[in-house]
């Protein structure tokens, strides 16, 4: 993840190394390189998602506090 990935990309990329590990098609070592750049994409795609958690919960508190 070298460059700036969209969580839509990161997770594209993670659903084609879990296809590629269950095929189980995989050497050890490629298998091993797979699961450690997929458990980075599943982190990556994690905080994502919890940004855009955080992000609305903000939002909805400061459209409630307007409201009132």
């Amino acid at each position: 993840m070298n460059r700036k990935m969209s969580y839509e990309e990161a997770l594209a990329k993670l659903k084609e190394i879990v296809a590629r590990l269950e095929s189980g098609e995989e050497t050890l070592d490629d298998s091993l390189k797979l699961f450690e750049e997929g458990a980075k994409l599943s982190a990556f795609c994690y905080e994502k998602l919890q940004n855009a958690e955080q992000k609305i919960t903000e939002i909805t508190k400061l459209e409630q506090a307007a409201a009132e």
